[in-house]
């Protein structure tokens, strides 16, 4: 009758099949991963990346490979550090993508804002400031921000040197913007002259004095897109401002 043969050194009868965890760890993540490449979730490596320094999902995949291969058999990886070590890789590469995607949207919502931008040169934008600029034969006109239904509204008109010019009553208006007009002439019915004017209001809204935000409108003169504050509108006697300070296209 034909025996097994004792193989020298062997601890067991019949001879066992010695498996340890770095091979079936091994075998696990080379099988999975051809799995994965069958089913076409393996993407090509990109030449591009390689010369970038940048690993892709089948670089990682050899190095995990080699580190388990080349392990300590006395002390292999654990589970639970594999699966980080993947989860790992997972989360950063879906953040790349998602960065490269957000740059993408961002320069396409960049480029559509500078068309917009663009297009408002020569046009009247209404931005929040208390001062206005009177050239002869323009006005200087905007609008009061009312948050309430107010009464005894009165425009305030004072040149550079803090002396009153023109008082203007406006009445009783709902809550809401309430468009103003000055044409340029002080009280006794002078022209008051080219120059910078501070534009200041009050309101009175339930038994309450306040200061209604004034809105003045200003000629858009030309456009900046560099820089790191995003596009910039140079405005006719009122320099630069952002695109985002303006509240209204006239």
């Amino acid at each position: 009758m034909w025996k097994w043969r004792t193989p020298p050194n062997s601890c067991c009868w019949p001879p066992c099949v010695w498996v340890n965890k770095e091979t079936v760890m091994t075998t696990g993540i080379v099988s999975a991963y051809n799995q994965y490449e069958e089913i076409g979730l393996v993407r090509e490596p990109d030449n591009n990346q390689s010369e970038q320094g940048q690993l892709g999902l089948e670089d990682f995949m050899n190095l995990l490979v080699t580190e388990l291969t080349h392990q300590d058999p006395f002390k292999p990886m654990e589970n639970s550090e594999m699966a980080t070590q993947v989860s790992q890789f997972a989360t950063v590469s879906g953040i790349g993508d998602l960065n490269d995607s957000f740059n993408d949207l961002r320069g396409a919502l960049t480029s559509n804002q500078a068309l917009q931008a663009a297009s408002l040169v020569g046009r009247d934008v209404l931005v929040e400031s208390n001062v206005g600029v009177l050239s002869e034969g323009e006005t200087v006109q905007g609008s009061l921000v009312l948050p309430a239904s107010a009464s005894n509204i009165t425009l305030r008109v004072t040149n550079s040197a803090g002396e009153l010019v023109r008082e203007l009553p406006l009445g009783t208006h709902e809550a809401g913007n309430l468009s103003f007009s000055w044409d340029g002439y002080d009280d006794a019915g002078h022209y008051a002259g080219d120059g910078f004017y501070q534009i200041t209001a009050t309101a009175s809204v339930d038994d309450a004095e306040m200061a209604p935000t004034v809105l003045v409108s200003a000629q858009v003169e030309s456009v900046n897109l560099g820089g790191s504050g995003g596009i910039q509108l140079n405005l006719d006697g009122l320099g630069q401002i952002s695109m985002n300070d303006v509240v209204q296209i006239q």
